[in-house]
């Protein structure tokens, strides 16, 4: 059997960092986990082969090749997916999907002929062996949670490497908090599941093995949801494997609540990271409390931002305008937040209601839900109807990125964090793609951009002031100009 793995191509988007990526020759920032890890729990003897359209195009040599194809996507891929559905329809192929986009979606998709849902380690097997006996159904799904501590290391060997900034490793699942508007806990519950350490060490192990030296991100929804297993059993295991190999970073997604643990910080700084996206949200008291983040309540939100960068992990934030009780005050409120926090790299949406959670419920309930969520967080829309007049709620989420997204404020802002960010005690090896950055940054933002002044600037005072942070600054800038090609075009 040869089983084609497809993934549809993200759109230009916050996260797809498609501009930053052209300074060091990338594709794509992340290979593909879910499908890797589902080629992992397929039938060892069936011939697989990946194709990730954000790195290379479907050819109509790879589609002879299949005897099946496997899809997985995200919402924000919906129109790839719908294209690539179409595309195997019309070559007679048959076709599995699986992945967020289908676990809340697959009733949309007519043209798939089987879908296996939820998580793969518990309906893949199932579908197999209907598969093989001739009778496979049509959907498969459980609303019951795998041991993860089961779950296999991903094929990397299928994907390309060459073509991605960083690497993806998943450690945990689930997530102790119940946001309204988040799928986190409906997906994979509210108890943390975690993989062992030594399951943790031999995947770096393999992508080493391999010659990966690079970033790899822990795609955990919230790393710190189990502290106790981290602290005792994970992050030991890393700084030992870190005394073992020569600084490979990390960067991860946590709770604010980080900042309570000094002894945590200390030690994944230790172990590695030196970056964390936290989900702020918004300043707003009242924000906080009508989506249930009561793990943000009655904080000083922005000494906890920087007790983390001062432990020396770089804080990217999350943030939403569009709540129930926001007032036309919040899009300021939200900027000087930004601004006073040194948050580089700060994602503002507006509030969208996903499928499957408390916030979709709601909206349904009163009949406040127009449309399906784009799943792009910063494509400038919402799905629902705001309390706030939509005119003003769209105009203030424009004031917003301009603001923060124009060379003065986000140099500025870049400065601030500098200012905190202790380096990491794990230190990357310099590399000849720095190099690159920094010769491609010089000529498109230093000479050819509106930024030249700021950039050179910022060069200038990180030389003085924090030398030994200048390829961060380096990189920090090149952020800025994928932001501003994506935000500021967004806000005009």
């Amino acid at each position: 059997m040869r089983v084609l793995l497809l993934y549809p191509r993200f759109p230009d988007t916050f996260w797809s960092f498609k501009h930053a990526l052209k300074f060091v020759r990338k594709r794509a920032s992340l290979p593909p986990l879910g499908l890797l890890t589902v080629a992992a729990l397929l039938p060892p003897e069936w011939e697989k082969r990946l194709v990730d359209l954000n790195v290379r195009p479907l050819t109509e040599q790879d589609l002879a090749w299949a005897d099946l194809v496997c899809l997985s996507a995200m919402i924000v891929q919906r129109p790839s997916a719908e294209a690539l559905i179409a595309c195997c329809k019309a070559a007679g192929k048959l076709i599995v999907a699986g992945g967020p986009l289908f676990t809340s979606e697959h009733a949309q998709f007519p043209d798939v002929d089987h879908f296996v849902l939820n998580e793969a380690e518990l309906t893949l097997p199932p579908f197999l062996r209907d598969f093989a006996a001739g009778r496979a159904q049509r959907v498969y799904a459980t609303t019951e949670f795998a041991d993860i501590r089961r779950t296999p290391a991903p094929l990397w060997a299928l994907a390309d490497l060459r073509r991605y900034a960083s690497m993806s490793l998943q450690y945990s699942r689930g997530c102790p908090f119940d946001c309204e508007f988040c799928d986190v806990t409906v997906k994979f519950g509210h108890f943390p599941r975690t993989k062992s350490a030594a399951q943790v060490i031999a995947e770096l192990d393999g992508l080493y093995r391999l010659g990966w030296r690079g970033q790899v991100f822990f795609v955990d929804d919230n790393l710190i949801g189990n502290k106790r297993a981290l602290k005792t059993e994970l992050l030991p295991a890393l700084i030992a494997w870190q005394q073992r190999r020569h600084g490979v970073p990390f960067y991860t997604e946590a709770s604010i609540n980080l900042a309570d643990d000094p002894e945590l910080m200390a030690l994944m700084s230790r172990a590695g990271f030196d970056g964390v996206f936290i989900g702020i949200e918004t300043p707003d008291e009242s924000g906080l409390l009508e989506c249930n983040k009561h793990q943000n309540q009655r904080r000083d939100l922005v000494a906890d931002v920087k007790r983390i960068q001062r432990a020396g992990l770089q804080v990217q934030g999350g943030f939403i305008v569009g709540f129930d009780s926001d007032t036309p005050a919040i899009f300021q409120r939200q900027v000087d937040f930004i601004q006073r926090s040194g948050i580089v790299t700060a994602m503002v949406g507006l509030l969208n209601a996903l499928p499957d959670t408390r916030l979709h419920a709601r909206m349904q309930r009163e009949g406040r839900l127009l449309t399906r969520s784009s799943g792009d967080n910063v494509d400038g829309t919402t799905n629902f109807l705001p309390r706030m007049n939509a005119d003003t709620l769209r105009e203030g989420y424009r004031r917003i990125l301009r603001q923060i997204y124009s060379p003065g404020p986000y140099y500025q802002r870049v400065r601030t964090f500098l200012r905190e960010y202790r380096r990491p005690r794990v230190t990357v090896r310099p590399n000849w793609r720095q190099l690159l950055a920094f010769s491609h940054s010089a000529v498109r933002l230093g000479v050819l951009g509106r930024e030249r002044f700021q950039y050179w600037w910022l060069l200038t005072w990180t030389l003085f002031h924090r030398p030994r942070l200048m390829p961060l600054a380096v990189t920090l800038a090149i952020y800025g100009h994928h932001f501003r090609k994506c935000c500021i075009a967004l806000a005009v």
